[in-house]
């Protein structure tokens, strides 16, 4: 978070895009079905898990819908290496802007987050949520589940996340909307690239079909870093166009191309 008074907050949506590149969002398919699925949730006041491997746009589309429908009652928390109990009752303290010191003691702790959590309706969004355990997802379900409570739940994470809850029923079925994030197939690639950056505007359809093939693979962070790439490329090399050579170029950066 860039302050004190941005914790919890959704970011810019310039932070959204990874290297911060200067790019435009895109109503892709994924982008619109991740929207239709909070909607739901946040209608339902239910909670919901959209999972993938990285660099598949889950924090992107996520933090774009709820700007869209949400962006005053949201508050995010982004929890890291094996997150437990403890750290989610501090997270979401300082998350909801709680006065004063956290309490010491786990009940008192509890009834504290329950008695805020239960004054207006609000959505809690737990990126990064494939590093959290079973302990970790039943805590968020003992807050949610709480008769009291006003809430709707959103976990982003990896594939690791799904594979917790669905091995544990009793979490599993409280998850009201499951979206798993893949790749992006190649025609909506080469469709989205020209409105994502006005690099790829004038780039051959066919050129683009063939760096997704060797080296982007349909993930949006990859094409995100090749984009990056191209534009310090072209700037060294005082091109005005993507060319052949360029693109190979590209790929020297690349591991694995």
């Amino acid at each position: 978070m860039s302050g004190d008074m941005d914790y919890g907050k959704l970011p810019p949506e310039g932070e959204d895009h990874f290297h911060r590149l200067d790019a435009h969002l895109v109503a892709t398919d994924t982008l619109m079905t991740t929207l239709d699925n909070i909607e739901e949730t946040i209608e339902d006041k239910g909670m919901m898990v959209a999972y993938g491997a990285a660099g598949y746009g889950k924090t992107m589309s996520v933090n774009a819908a709820l700007r869209k429908v949400a962006p005053d009652i949201t508050y995010r928390l982004e929890l890291r290496s094996g997150p437990t109990p403890r750290d989610i009752r501090h997270g979401l303290f300082h998350a909801l802007g709680l006065p004063g010191e956290p309490p010491t003691r786990p009940i008192e702790f509890d009834t504290l987050l329950k008695d805020t959590l239960s004054e207006t309706f609000r959505v809690l969004v737990c990126d990064e949520a494939q590093w959290m355990g079973r302990s970790s997802f039943e805590y968020w379900r003992h807050l949610w589940d709480d008769r009291h409570t006003n809430m709707a739940v959103i976990f982003a994470g990896g594939d690791d996340c799904y594979k917790v809850l669905k091995r544990e029923p009793i979490l599993a079925s409280r998850i009201f909307i499951w979206q798993k994030l893949q790749r992006m197939p190649e025609d909506e690639v080469s469709a989205t690239l020209p409105a994502f950056h006005s690099l790829w505007a004038g780039v051959d359809p066919k050129m683009i079909r063939g760096i997704d093939r060797a080296a982007a693979h349909g993930n949006f962070r990859n094409w995100t870093t090749i984009t990056k790439h191209m534009l310090n490329g072209m700037k060294k090399k005082g091109l005005t166009e993507v060319n052949e050579d360029l693109v190979n170029w590209v790929y020297s950066k690349l591991g694995g191309v």
